[in-house]
């Protein structure tokens, strides 16, 4: 192995973060628009919504749940200084998960045929939801990516845990 062949290969867990937040943002995205329709009367029954939104919450979760199991007890092994960062990580966390309890509460009452008031409430915790993931990922890939360069984990190089896949 050269000099340069481990660090090109750590870069990739970092890249692959990255990706996958990409890919959530961009999901997230599309479950917007299918909200937004629903609630404008352009789209299918709210089966439709709530399985999208399904969905990107049990997404959502695995990444997270990944971290939490995996990417977090990894990087504290190797930099027991990153304590506070992890908490603070892991509070997002909670805090998302919470938004989603909320959400998926209100998707299981979405009727037929929505009022103004419905709209509002699920938009709310929708905006909710997105204001800390962004916040929560942007923070994450601040801090993390530089540690993500230096850890070394032979067996993510083989079969990436969940926080670095996405689909």
């Amino acid at each position: 192995m050269s000099d340069t062949e481990p660090r090109d290969r750590l870069m990739a867990f970092s890249t692959q973060l990255m990706e996958v937040h990409v890919w959530l943002r961009d999901e997230l995205a599309d479950l917007r628009d299918d909200v937004d329709a629903y609630f404008a009367g352009r789209s299918g029954p709210p089966r439709e919504v709530r399985a999208h939104c399904l969905a990107f919450c049990s997404s959502l979760r695995r990444h997270h749940t990944g971290e939490d199991q995996e990417a977090f007890p990894t990087i504290l092994a190797q930099f027991p200084d990153l304590h506070g960062l992890i908490v603070e990580l892991r509070t997002d966390h909670n805090r998302i998960e919470w938004t989603m309890h909320n959400l998926e509460k209100l998707l299981r009452e979405l009727p037929d045929e929505p009022s103004p008031q419905d709209a509002a409430r699920f938009r709310a915790e929708l905006d909710s939801m997105t204001a800390i993931m962004e916040t929560h990922f942007r923070y994450e890939e601040k801090r993390l990516r530089t540690v993500l360069d230096s850890v070394d984990v032979p067996r993510w190089r083989t079969d990436p845990p969940d926080f670095l896949q996405h689909s």
